[in-house]
């Protein structure tokens, strides 16, 4: 059995043209240094994939909350659909098993990495939409991303950090988080940022980011942790 067949099993879908599959997992650095490959790489495939995505989901939203105004379901669909929540049930189904990459990407595991997951994910949705249609490409999605929204409403994903950590921390001890910018460097079109979260004059936790407000929701999260409000 080879590697297609066995993500199929996985996938819980049967191409009928295997091509559609192997291009969702092709990225472009791999066409870097493969230039003979006769199939391209997977970006067209997202940017449809990512249109199918977020109609299954905004119809799944609306029909299931009835009651929910627009601004809730769009908060909802933004959980479900971020690149770290795509790129967890990505890693779940085993994508990164079969991503076709360059031997530099392949050696990135940090946050570049999660991007790419995402993006195949998005090309996955996309390749079998084109392959079977779009009620197989909603059912693949049914399946496999729409679990996660009992973990999105549960834990309260579906807001930012900042707010959630501002609206524990006023509840809890009432008391309004601050910020603070404790390092930075870089160029200014390289920045790297250090922010701490302070609930009054005691520091909870950092964030790390490539701009300030990348790097105080990163401090929220953190804090969300480590006060243990999650």
């Amino acid at each position: 059995m080879n590697n297609l067949s066995r993500l199929e099993e996985v996938l819980g879908v049967t191409f009928e043209n295997k091509d559609y599959l192997q291009q969702a997992l092709t990225h472009r650095s791999y066409l870097n240094e493969n230039p003979n490959s006769r199939l391209g790489q997977n970006e067209r495939l997202e940017f449809l994939g990512d249109a199918v995505l977020e109609l299954v989901v905004t119809q799944d939203l609306y029909e299931r909350f009835p009651d929910k105004p627009e601004g809730e379901l769009t908060s909802f669909r933004a959980a479900l659909v971020n690149s770290k929540m795509l790129s967890d049930v990505a890693v779940f189904l085993g994508l990164n098993e079969f991503l076709l990459l360059s031997r530099g990407e392949a050696k990135d595991v940090g946050r570049a990495r999660q991007f790419i997951l995402a993006n195949t994910f998005e090309a996955l949705v996309g390749a079998i939409y084109l392959d079977k249609g779009y009620e197989a490409a909603r059912e693949f999605i049914l399946r496999v991303l729409m679990p996660q929204l009992e973990n999105v409403l549960t834990n309260k994903l579906y807001k930012d950090p900042k707010s959630l950590f501002q609206e524990e921390a006023q509840d809890r001890v009432g008391v309004t988080p601050t910020y603070e910018v404790l390092d930075e460097w870089g160029p200014d079109h390289d920045k790297h940022f250090v922010v701490g979260v302070y609930l009054g004059n005691e520091l909870i936790a950092k964030g790390e980011g490539p701009s300030k407000q990348i790097a105080q929701e990163a401090a929220a999260r953190a804090g969300l942790h480590e006060k243990g409000w999650l």
